[in-house]
């Protein structure tokens, strides 16, 4: 996001900036970050908000102070919390022409249920192919060794303030994460990895006061699919008590 809570999106971005490639391999934890970097508009995405950086070796970024999570995420509500909406229709018909928009956020009406589907174990040949742009990557591993094949795909289901219930998929990188930690920690079984991610993703985050971070593929945007957001990241503040004293 911008200063002013408008949304972007920056692609692509080398894998050295989302990755720790020198040392455990893990994801940074740059959320909440703030970053300067150079940016053009992306010519072959008609998505309003989507850019790329002028430098794909991000060679002339510029990392700045995080946003901490003090007074129950105060500042990053300030910030994260400026557009929310909290009907689907009105988000869906926004990403049709002439809006195009393809990054929101959005409140849930009711509680979260997460689910999850077993999926193909290996990347596919798309993925694969991402090996012709090793140059971005700077790194002599592929991309695929880097970033392991989730064996499972999540969704939400839950409902907005019309009541109609929605299933979207989480293509987040902290439930990943999550997911492999709790797979290591209960030693190899998925069957208690899965449940821990639930027991965070369902019944730890509906305590709290949930936000969806969505945004659209490019690809079932362009098709005019009847709902082309995805979500992308959750923002879980604890709810307020009480009403502040100004």
């Amino acid at each position: 996001m911008l200063e002013d809570g408008q949304w972007i999106r920056i692609y692509p971005v080398p894998l050295s900036f989302l990755l720790d490639l020198k040392g455990s391999g893990r994801v940074k934890n740059v959320k909440y970050t703030w970053i300067e970097i150079d940016l053009n508009k992306r010519l072959d995405d008609f998505r309003p908000e989507s850019h790329s950086p002028v430098n794909y070796d991000f060679r002339d970024l510029v990392i700045h102070e995080k946003i901490e999570t003090t007074d129950n995420w105060e500042e990053r509500k300030q910030i994260c919390l400026q557009n929310v909406y909290t009907n689907m229709e009105t988000l869906i018909e926004d990403s049709k022409s002439p809006k195009h928009t393809s990054l929101a956020v959005f409140k849930p009406a009711g509680n979260l249920k997460l689910m999850w589907q077993e999926v193909a174990r290996e990347w596919k040949d798309e993925w694969k192919d991402l090996r012709k742009q090793l140059d971005l990557f700077a790194t002599d591993k592929t991309p695929e060794s880097l970033i392991p094949k989730l064996p499972y795909k999540f969704s939400y289901v839950f409902t907005d303030e019309t009541g109609k219930q929605r299933k979207m998929m989480i293509e987040d990188w902290e439930i990943g994460a999550l997911y492999w930690n709790c797979l290591k920690m209960a030693e190899g079984n998925e069957a208690v990895a899965l449940e821990k991610v639930k027991q965070k993703y369902e019944d730890e985050f509906n305590a709290k006061d949930i936000y969806l971070f969505l945004g659209t593929t490019k690809k079932f945007h362009a098709m005019g699919a009847p709902n082309p957001f995805v979500i992308i990241g959750v923002f879980y503040p604890k709810k307020e008590t009480q009403t502040k004293l100004f």
